[in-house]
């Protein structure tokens, strides 16, 4: 049993991730930035507590005494290069104090590459109302990419589509590297991307690096 520190819990892949946590017999906590919330979180293993992913300090204090972190976690309220610029930042940071050595973080799938060098957001009809937001993540990975740091970090990254909320775990995926898997399909469930999430924290497998999963 591990005590895993998951980040953004409150949300649709947060949650499917305390989900998987808890149904292997870890012991999860749920960071949110409302407790009040999300108190349908708690429970069996599950220990809901309000903390700041993009503070360093608030890192440190919520994952002191944790095996492993995963980061959901994403707010519309700040710009997107921001948010995921400074919560790469605080993570390595707050982790590292809090001795934390094993990170995996959500990606986005429009990060990877159709080609070497070549992105699925640099398609030239890539829309640009999602252009934003991808190279938001795309900077959170540089940053990884450029750290010097003990921290074991991996960014798990489903295909560009929209992943499926309501469909059920089948505990089966396939998982690649830096470019999109071929015959990714259309769709990929949060449950499955929860059940890699902590498939790499149970076994890692891969390291410093981004990952694409598909079906």
């Amino acid at each position: 049993m591990s005590k895993i520190v998951i980040f953004g819990a409150g949300g649709r892949a947060g949650r499917r991730a305390v989900a998987e946590a808890v149904s292997r017999g870890h012991e999860v906590t749920a960071v949110v930035r409302d407790p009040a919330r999300h108190q349908d979180l708690a429970g069996d293993g599950v220990t809901v507590v309000a903390g700041d992913v993009t503070r360093a300090d608030s890192v440190a204090e919520v994952a002191a005494g944790h095996d492993a972190a995963v980061n959901a976690a994403y707010t519309a309220e700040t710009p997107s290069e921001e948010f995921f610029v400074g919560a790469a930042h605080a993570l390595l940071d707050g982790l590292a104090r809090a001795g934390v050595g094993r990170l995996v973080v959500i990606g986005i799938g429009t990060t990877l590459e159709t080609a070497p060098g070549v992105r699925v957001l640099d398609a030239p009809d890539f829309p640009e109302d999602a252009r934003t937001f991808s190279l938001g993540h795309a900077a959170e990975l540089e940053v990884f990419r450029a750290a010097d740091t003990g921290i074991d970090w991996l960014m798990i990254v489903p295909p560009p589509v929209f992943l499926d909320a309501e469909a059920p775990r089948t505990g089966r995926y396939r998982i690649g590297g830096e470019q999109l898997l071929p015959d990714a399909g259309d769709t990929f469930s949060y449950a499955d991307l929860a059940v890699a999430i902590i498939d790499e924290i149970e076994k890692p497998g891969h390291h410093r690096a981004q990952v694409g999963v598909a079906y």
